[in-house]
């Protein structure tokens, strides 16, 4: 390359005259030497990437890591924000059946009999109403039952085992007593998968399934609007309802190859005073609807409704502290009942500071049996001395 170099110089050099031939030779002798460096650079590493100017190379990195982040992860992905359970039961229990002194094979004595088969039994240890077969219908046993016995604002809650696809229905009126509403719609039909009280109809979602499960079943009926829940999930929810529930009718439909169904814990109850107005009015909230294990201090789901109401209004109105106080019935031991009632009371207000409301906002006492407030010779009057109330701060000082 050198030679070559000097022999192209040397050309030039006697072609062209004195005067340019210092500027013809520097600028030829330049552009040889960068042609040689650049073909030399290729053979020894192989030809290189031009570099990216670094504002340039900032910017597309920038726009490419927003387009990335416009991506949809895992954990960015649309997620459903659904309040699915908002019972809360009425606090005035009108009808209770806990299938307590019942004996087993014969029929429920606080029900009557409308049609088919229906009796007392043992299922999982527990004791149950039993629907045997020939589309079996039982009714409330009440006073009256030809008269409209449901309040304008009520509650029915009882757990109920589902065997197969076949509907178990609730008629929400008395069928052995009663006229049908005018329009033929008042049955809430309950699948394993689903309800429909006509025109409203919905499934569980996930398409999840209860089927030869036990799932509770809740109803709220308020001046005309209607909600129905299985278990934790909210189905039904009609702002109109096109008729007037006067009673309540349980019916279990059989099919040729039908499994039997079971009921327990079946209560109505009146209720519907907004938890604010009651503690307004009353300086306490009485909540029969938060449930245990029997004779123990141990919270069923369902008792997550009043709990949540509880927890919205002390996060709403943070100088409101309560006193969660336990009551018992008179079934059992004195003492047995005292220690229940307090770890009951105790129960509940680690509930409430697990969800975050402050523990000097609460307190917990227990009563077993001594503050009755209604008769415990009933199955209602017991369902209402079985409570939790959550009382005013300065209404415990002052009763102290």
């Amino acid at each position: 390359m050198k030679r070559l170099l000097i022999v192209l110089i040397v050309g030039l050099f006697l072609q062209v005259p004195i005067t340019v031939e210092a500027q013809i030779l520097g600028k030829l002798k330049r552009k040889v030497e960068k042609k040689v460096e650049k073909e030399v650079d290729k053979a020894i590493e192989g030809e290189k990437e031009e570099p990216v100017p670094e504002e340039k190379q900032t910017k597309e990195t920038k726009e490419e890591e927003q387009i990335k982040a416009q991506e949809p992860t895992a954990d960015q992905e649309p997620k459903l924000v659904w309040a699915k359970y908002d019972f809360v039961p009425g606090d005035k229990v009108i009808f209770e059946d806990n299938h307590e002194n019942e004996e087993n094979g014969e029929f429920p004595s606080r029900w009557d009999l409308n049609q088919g088969n229906v009796e007392n039994a043992e299922f999982g240890g527990e004791n149950v109403i039993m629907f045997r077969g020939g589309q079996a219908m039982i009714i409330p046993y009440l006073k009256n039952p030809e008269k409209d016995y449901l309040p304008d604002v009520f509650t029915i809650e009882f757990d109920l085992f589902i065997p197969d696809r076949n509907a178990f229905t609730v008629y929400f009126y008395d069928r052995k007593n009663q006229r049908p509403p005018a329009k033929y719609t008042s049955n809430l039909n309950i699948r394993p998968e689903s309800m429909d009280l006509r025109p409203a109809q919905s499934s569980l979602p996930n398409k999840e399934s209860v089927q030869n499960k036990w799932a509770h079943i809740s109803i709220a009926y308020t001046n005309g609007k209607m909600k129905a829940y299985m278990d934790e999930t909210r189905l039904i929810n009609i702002p109109h309802l096109d008729f007037n529930p006067s009673g309540i009718s349980l019916h279990a439909y059989f099919s040729k190859d039908s499994k039997r169904y079971y009921i327990k814990n079946f209560r109505l109850a009146e209720g519907g005073v907004k938890y604010y107005d009651r503690f307004l009015q009353d300086g306490k909230i009485v909540a029969n609807g938060i449930r245990f294990d029997v004779n123990k201090a141990t919270l069923k789901p369902e008792s997550m409704g009043v709990i949540n109401e509880i927890y919205k209004l002390m996060s709403k109105y943070p100088e409101i502290n309560f006193s969660v106080e336990g009551h018992t019935d008179s079934d059992g031991d004195n003492d047995f009942n005292q220690k229940l009632s307090e770890k009951r009371a105790d129960v509940v207000m680690q509930q409430l500071i697990a969800m975050g409301i402050s523990e000097k906002r609460l307190s917990a006492k227990g009563f077993g049996e001594s503050m009755a407030i209604d008769t415990n010779d009933t199955p209602e009057g017991k369902a209402n001395n079985r409570r939790v109330e959550f009382v005013k701060m300065s209404e415990v000082k002052s009763r102290s």
